[in-house]
């Protein structure tokens, strides 16, 4: 091997700058030693490093595009999010000029194509670098990426193309939502550019607490508080639910912690398939201090 790199004069040229290596095409074979070279020069090493710098991969800036989307948190009481509702809400929202019909320029005039970027919205600058010059693409600072100028801004979004706005919105909440759960209306973002369609907007749902209950899922809990003689001879008792009181028969001897269902009368399972449960537990309440009567009882 030594002998076939030293007689060879290209081979022991490489030998000597890159080692073995270099000799035996470790850097990628090609003229020089190093693939992806051409009689051209950088060719894909450019690639990679404009790429690495910014550059490569830039989107037509006169391309339409959609515009962001847009959160908005409501609350919800318990009864409520148990049989859902309707409601409006309102918010500002980046929308569409209504002088400019979103061009940005002035009524009666129209953009122009970049004088320095030429539509493009990108500009070439070369960098010098350890490895010589690099060049890289940067966004346009004439036109700010966007391909065009406006020489007559509009008077009412001053060249955006956007105005805010108060935007209003009705909500269906369908019976069955959670805390946490997110409603999505298409169309009701912001507004889009070069003619792009709105963004979506986002409702985050927060359910309140109830005084009365608790809920996991399509389940709701509730607790009875009952005396000893009620626990001990039973009794018949009415219980709220969110469809109304319901009359539950306590059976002599019950013990504290018992948990009773009362079928149907939980909340609805969202995606269908029935109604849900409500729980009730028993909480034996043993008074403290006991009068005359109560004693010889």
């Amino acid at each position: 091997e030594a002998y076939e790199t030293l007689s060879d004069s290209q081979k022991r040229a490489a030998y000597d700058q890159y080692g073995a290596a270099g000799a035996n095409g470790g850097f990628g074979g090609g003229a020089g030693g190093f693939g992806g070279f051409d009689g051209g020069g950088f060719g894909g090493f450019e690639d990679i490093f404009s790429s690495f710098f910014g550059g490569g991969g830039m989107r037509n800036p006169n391309a339409p595009r959609q515009g962001d989307d847009l959160q908005y948190r409501v609350n919800l009481s318990f009864e409520e999010a148990v049989f859902g509702t309707e409601k409006e809400v309102s918010y500002h929202r980046e929308s569409t000029c209504s002088t400019c019909a979103g061009s940005g320029a002035k009524p009666g005039t129209s953009p122009t194509t970049c004088r320095k970027c030429h539509g493009s919205g990108v500009i070439n600058v070369d960098t010098q670098t350890p490895l010589g010059m690099m060049r890289r693409q940067v966004t346009c600072d004439v036109c700010h990426g966007s391909g065009q100028e406006i020489k007559e801004p509009c008077h009412t979004c001053h060249g955006t193309g956007h105005e805010k706005k108060v935007h209003k919105v009705s909500v269906k909440i369908p019976a069955g939502v959670e805390t946490g759960q997110q409603i999505r209306l298409q169309g009701q973002g912001e507004a889009g550019f070069n003619g792009g369609p709105y963004g979506d907007l986002f409702v985050i749902l927060n359910v309140l607490p109830s005084k009365q209950f608790e809920r996991n899922g399509s389940t709701i809990y509730y607790s009875l508080n009952i005396s000893f003689v009620q626990a001990a001879l039973g009794d018949t008792v009415d219980i709220p639910t969110v469809h109304g009181d319901v009359a539950m028969s306590i059976p002599a001897g019950t013990q504290t912690g018992k948990v009773f269902r009362l079928k149907g009368k939980g909340a609805p399972k969202l995606r269908g398939g029935g109604q849900g449960d409500q729980h009730v537990t028993v909480n034996i309440v043993t008074p403290t201090k006991l009068n005359e009567a109560q004693k010889e009882a």
